[in-house]
């Protein structure tokens, strides 16, 4: 009888040689935004939507087209477009690249000159809120350097509806203040009752609600970054963000069409040129509010 296993089932790699020899070997990925990644072992699948750290290594959150997240360790045990590869955290953009003035000096993504050689300090008290995921990373985007030099920490409200409970369990006052950044901030709608009734309450004085007139944060990116004119007029009853990505004619099925969507949006924007000077103001504003605090 011929043994078929051979007579030592270590003697050859399985990788190089045998019907596995053509598989792919694993190579190194830095994770981006809105990457869609199986992790082998449990076999969900989703976008990437933020990395971060825990327990003093970096993971990666992964939401699912029904919207659920899970977070995993980075390294080994993903696969990507079919190929195992091993998540690396993102690659940073060099400090000394961007724009500068005409002496040298660098600018920030916001317009604002860098502070070079400085440690981020420690947060402030006060905070500012924006609604969503999708805000807080277009705001990283172009006042990250801004509020990390300021100790500003930017937290998700996770929609307006919120509100209200948010600064309740923070409690505003003189040395504690709240901006919030909201979208769709227009006369008679439910955005701007619930901004009139935070500033009419006890802590009032130490909230400032400011907003955009755009139903979503994407159309405050100039739409001809993505070759529009304008952005499309999405129908009531449809998600403006499936609307939005129908009308570019991009993948709209489920979450991760919109990961990777609004990850294409985000890539457009290189500074604060590339915004809506609705959103720019308010955005200013909310940050000189909360930094106009005695130490």
């Amino acid at each position: 009888m011929t043994d078929r296993y051979g007579s030592d089932v270590l003697g050859a790699d399985p990788h190089t040689t045998g019907p596995y020899a053509r598989r792919r070997t694993t190579r190194d990925l830095p994770v981006e935004h809105g990457m869609v990644v199986e992790e082998v072992q449990t076999g969900w699948v989703g976008a990437v939507v933020r990395v971060e750290k825990s327990g003093g290594m970096h993971v990666v959150v992964l939401e699912d087209r029904k919207g659920r997240t899970r977070t995993f360790p980075l390294g080994a045990g993903f696969w990507v477009d079919g190929a195992p590869v091993r998540l690396l955290p993102p690659v940073g953009a060099s400090p000394a690249a961007g724009p500068r003035t005409a002496g040298g000096r660098r600018l920030t993504a916001s317009g604002s000159l860098a502070v070079e050689q400085h440690r981020a300090r420690v947060a402030r008290a006060s905070r500012i809120w924006v609604e969503g995921r999708h805000d807080a990373e277009l705001v990283e985007r172009v006042w990250g350097d801004d509020l990390r030099v300021e100790g500003v920490v930017v937290e998700l409200l996770d929609g307006v509806d919120n509100l209200e409970a948010v600064l309740r369990d923070f409690r505003p006052g003189p040395r504690r203040r709240a901006g919030v950044l909201v979208d769709h901030l227009v006369p008679g709608s439910k955005e701007s009752r619930i901004a009139a009734r935070v500033t009419a309450g006890a802590a009032g004085a130490n909230v400032l609600v400011l907003g955009h007139p755009y139903v979503d944060v994407w159309q405050a990116v100039r739409p001809e970054r993505v070759g529009l004119r304008e952005w499309p007029q999405v129908p009531r009853g449809t998600d403006i963000k499936v609307g939005t990505l129908r009308a570019l004619g991009w993948p709209h099925a489920d979450q991760a069409d919109i990961a990777t969507g609004w990850k294409r949006i985000l890539g457009t924007v290189r500074s604060y040129k590339d915004l809506s000077p609705a959103l720019l103001g308010r955005m200013e504003e909310l940050i000189d509010f909360v930094t106009a605090v005695p130490e």
